[in-house]
């Protein structure tokens, strides 16, 4: 049986993909580069938009177009909140909703019983098909934004067990990976074995830091600003493997809009001190933002005040998004409700300062005497540093490097937001598969600017 999977949306998606395929192929099944060629096509939708719930849409209508005699499964948070349309387009038993998406796991066609309520889904891997795989330790939100339909899609916050984390760590370190990326839908509501995320973490470092601390790193996905504050600030100032760079669903920097939004338990005074004390620990930390502008009653004074954080807190980059009606949410029936050319004229002036604070930083990044870049890609060969900088390596040393090698790197020159560098030495770890012939990887100390926060004297 040949299947093929397209994942749209979230590294949550992508995460849950790959449980599915290792799943799929552990039972004799082969993946098809093509819809075309398979006989069994899923479809991970996304609904973070309306315009990805549109995508998504047409995702499923190409496969039904390009495979006519497979079985098109739809599964995902499009076809959750909107399945009229998915059902439509692909039948009523093709259409998996979330309280059965894991069931793809253990029976192909997806007819498993539903999870006790609370439950951790059945998803695990132990590859990636990236070279900087996505560890899932929470999913779904409790929390209710007024713009937000998540909760409908995903459910109330799970947190995943100590450890199913740790376990499935290593067996992605073992495999050959150099980069984790610790991810949930929010991990502000991490809680479990009694601890929340940071106390998770400061654990998954202690483990994992005899055999790999030098050799692997781990980063954050997004972080909500409320578990910004002392604990998080002595977790990361006595790290030695999480990336220092730090992602942030801010949204806007105006305390009213923030309450508008159902945000109230932060503001951008909180986000501020935060960075101004990662920075007195690790002065290149890198900070970026999710930014959504335009919200419904969204003054001019309060865009502002928005637009200048990115400068004033010194974000190193921002994702911004226009605001955009959601049936069913709270925003959608507010007043204040402002016009589309507003919303992208905001939203393109946000976009631009972002780019601006972007270069300068690329720019600073670049006097750095060196970096450690996980490489992506090989044509030409190329990756993200730990600050989350595109880096593309150069020169003589950069022939044969391919993806999923930590390779320590001496910045050249910075070209927009791309950064040049030249490779320092020999990877310290094999391409993307596991070490060669049975030996380990050589241990060595993390340089300078791959110690995410210790102080800089």
């Amino acid at each position: 049986m040949r299947f093929f999977i397209q994942t749209l949306g979230c590294k949550i998606n992508q995460y849950e993909s790959q449980a599915v395929r290792e799943a799929w192929e552990d039972a004799g099944w082969r993946e098809s580069r093509q819809a075309a060629d398979a006989q069994v096509v899923l479809v991970h939708t996304c609904a973070v938009t309306a315009g990805a719930v549109a995508d998504s849409r047409g995702a499923v209508r190409r496969a039904l177009r390009e495979a006519p005699g497979a079985r098109v499964l739809v599964a995902g948070c499009a076809s959750q909140v909107e399945p009229g349309p998915f059902v439509e387009l692909a039948g009523r038993d093709n259409v998996i909703p979330q309280s059965r998406k894991e069931g793809l796991c253990a029976l192909p066609d997806g007819a498993a019983r539903p999870p006790r309520a609370g439950d951790w889904p059945a998803f695990a891997i132990r590859r990636f098909k990236r070279s900087r795989p996505v560890l899932k330790v929470q999913d779904g939100c409790s929390h209710g934004c007024t713009y937000c339909i998540v909760p409908r899609a995903r459910g109330g916050a799970r947190s995943r067990p100590f450890a199913g984390i740790l376990d499935e760590a290593r067996a992605l370190l073992g495999s050959g990976s150099r980069e984790l990326i610790l991810s949930g839908i929010n991990l502000g509501q991490f809680d479990a074995d009694g601890g929340d995320f940071w106390d998770m973490l400061a654990r998954l470092e202690a483990a994992l830091t005899p055999e790999w601390a030098g050799r692997a790193r781990l980063r954050l996905s997004s972080l909500d600003p409320g578990m910004l504050g002392p604990r998080a600030l002595e977790v990361l100032a006595g790290s030695r493997m999480v990336c220092p760079h730090v992602h942030i669903s801010l949204q806007s920097a105006d305390e009213g809009v923030l309450r508008a939004m159902g945000r109230g338990h932060y503001g951008p005074e909180g986000v501020r001190r935060f960075l101004e004390g990662l920075r007195r620990e690790n002065p290149l930390a890198a900070a970026g933002a999710d930014l959504l502008t335009g919200f419904p009653g969204e003054s001019e004074a309060a865009f502002r005040a928005t637009l200048d954080f990115v400068g004033a807190a010194g974000l190193c980059y921002a994702h911004v998004f226009p605001y955009s009606r959601r049936p069913g949410t709270v925003a959608a029936r507010a007043p204040g409700q402002l016009p589309r050319e507003v919303k992208k004229a905001r939203a393109r002036a946000l976009r631009e300062e972002a780019l601006r604070r972007e270069q300068d930083y690329v720019a600073r990044l670049a006097r750095a005497p060196r970096l450690t870049v996980a490489l992506e890609r090989d044509d030409p060969p190329s990756g993200a540093s730990e600050h989350y900088v595109e880096v593309r390596l150069e020169g003589a040393g950069a022939a044969g490097l391919r993806p999923g090698a930590l390779v320590e790197v001496r910045p050249v020159r910075a070209e927009g937001a791309l950064l040049l560098a030249e490779p320092l030495e020999s990877p310290r770890s094999r391409p993307h598969g596991g070490e060669a012939d049975g030996e380990a990887a050589p241990r060595v100390e993390p340089p300078l600017y791959e110690r995410p926060l210790e102080k800089v004297e």
